[in-house]
């Protein structure tokens, strides 16, 4: 793929995954949006190699850090939905199955709660942290939320997997038919 494709590409897909973000301002979209954003940018991992990736990446979290309405869904994408798919890629070139699920659960882990942790520091009160408007102590929501969303993490990923033979068989001749 030529430069000034990749980059058209890039552009593209960053802008879609923006615009994404962007709409978490309906309510309930906070968690799907954010992902959403994210599976925007394994065209440009895929097509573009991981330079590309990254680059993407780093230029739509700065502009969803400066753009996007919704505090939560901006930091699950900046610490992770946005770079994920070059932590999968990663990930899946090892050769052990056990060893890519540790790296891409750790990670996952890791970012969840930094995210939390930034929220809190940053203002986000202990009252918005309560099931059915029961307030719950910290480590307690932080442990629920962890297990929950470690279960949604693994469904998010091997519905990825799955969708990527859709994307080769379907998506990627069209791409390269409009990117020559």
């Amino acid at each position: 793929m030529k430069t000034s494709s990749r980059v058209a590409l890039g552009g593209m897909m960053g802008a879609l995954s923006l615009v994404c973000l962007l709409l978490t301002l309906f309510p309930y979209a906070t968690y799907a949006l954010p992902a959403l954003a994210g599976v925007c940018l394994f065209p440009v991992v895929i097509e573009c190699g991981k330079r590309y990736g990254l680059m993407v990446y780093i230029a739509t979290a700065l502009l969803a850090l400066l753009i996007t309405p919704d505090l939560e869904a901006k930091l699950l994408y900046v610490v992770f939905f946005g770079y994920y798919p070059l932590v999968k890629s990663v990930a899946e070139s090892r050769r052990h199955r056990v060893g890519e699920w540790v790296i891409k659960l750790a990670v996952f882990n890791i970012a969840v709660v930094a995210a939390y942790a930034v929220m809190a520091q940053i203002g986000l009160s202990l009252e918005d942290f309560a099931i059915s408007g029961v307030p719950l102590p910290l480590p307690v929501i932080l442990g629920l939320f962890l297990l929950a969303g470690n279960g949604v993490f693994v469904l998010y990923d091997i519905a990825l997997t799955r969708a990527l033979p859709l994307y080769f068989g379907r998506v990627q001749p069209r791409l390269r038919r409009l990117f020559r």
